[in-house]
């Protein structure tokens, strides 16, 4: 076999959680493929991060660290794209822990394939420290072509696949494939702005890309409390707002209309537990959940923002520029 080497730039998007990102730097130091350079990007008034990368012994690691002044993770992993270097970029949260090998097998799948930009991989799911037990699957980051989504990023199993989307927390991109493609700004929520990979991913894909999800390519995830409304697993009302929006966004940008068409009205009609269309929220009434028709009126008012966003902005400065087609040379 041919030796792995590629220049990777990682950018480590961090906000308020200072042990987690030393824990990150850390296991980053300890990659068997070097990082090119390790962009971590702050928010301005985090003083405490600030502190703890001031004080940090980076030793071999080549860590830039760059700061931001505008709310949100997409805002942090465009400004740590603008200063990447090398073939490919990958992207990690700041309370992950990549494996020894993360880069090294990341980078062999770019080389084994031309076709390949994107590779993720499994977050190994930690509570307290221990790990949580999640059932294998074999379906990861796929979805039904009515819109039900099997994620499964962290309880993925099997050989390496191609996927639809790949999970922010473990992620990488060919720079080739990347092109002038930035993280969409017209996302919305606060911190997290969830779905930011998918439309990521989705533009990747759209441009003859191939996506691949490899339960090899692991990370230690211990999830940390948001610092701000989108709390995973109990989204309020503007946070639920938010997701409808981002994703419907996602859906008229990346899939064919038909296709967007029906995944939305599977959304309206029955979405999810937490997301819930007409047909669950009056489900969920009758067997006592309160919210669900608050929820409801969120996933409506969510969706219909997302169609306004997408008509409003299709063609004006803040939308995103497009990937690169596959076999363009730059």
């Amino acid at each position: 076999m041919p030796a792995i080497d590629m220049d990777i730039t990682v950018i480590v998007p961090t906000y308020k959680r200072p042990d987690d990102l030393r824990q990150c730097l850390d296991a980053l130091k300890r990659q068997t493929l070097p990082a090119a350079r390790v962009n971590v990007v702050r928010r301005d008034s985090d003083s405490a991060t600030a502190a703890l990368l001031a004080g940090y012994d980076a030793g071999g690691l080549a860590m830039q660290v760059h700061v931001v002044d505008v709310p949100g993770v997409v805002a942090a992993l465009n400004i740590g794209l603008e200063h990447a270097v090398g073939e490919a970029v990958a992207m990690t949260d700041d309370d992950a822990a990549p494996h020894p090998d993360w880069l090294e097998r990341i980078a062999g799948h770019f080389q084994a394939d031309a076709r390949v930009g994107g590779v993720g991989g499994r977050d190994r799911i930690f509570q307290d420290n221990r790990k949580d037990d999640w059932p294998p699957r074999t379906r990861v980051g796929v979805s039904t072509w009515y819109g039900r989504v099997e994620g499964n990023h962290n309880c993925g199993v099997g050989p390496a696949r191609e996927v639809e989307a790949l999970k922010g927390v473990c992620m990488a991109f060919r720079r080739r494939a990347i092109g002038a493609l930035r993280f969409d700004r017209r996302l919305r929520g606060r911190g997290a702005q969830v779905a930011n990979e998918a439309l990521f991913g989705g533009a990747i894909r759209l441009a003859g890309w191939t996506l691949v999800y490899d339960p090899a390519v692991l990370v230690d995830h211990y999830p940390s409390v948001r610092p701000d409304s989108d709390q995973r697993n109990q989204l309020d009302q503007g946070a639920l707002r938010d997701l409808i929006h981002n994703a419907t966004l996602g859906h008229l940008e990346y899939w064919p209309a038909h296709r967007a068409a029906a995944i939305m009205l599977y959304q309206l009609l029955w979405g999810s537990r937490l997301s819930p269309g007409v047909a669950a929220a009056l489900v969920y009434t009758l067997r006592g959940d309160k919210l669900a028709l608050a929820a409801l009126r969120e996933v409506v008012m969510g969706t219909l923002a997302g169609i306004c966003t997408c008509w409003r902005t299709r063609r004006a400065d803040v939308a995103p520029r497009r990937a690169v087609p596959f076999g363009v040379q730059r």
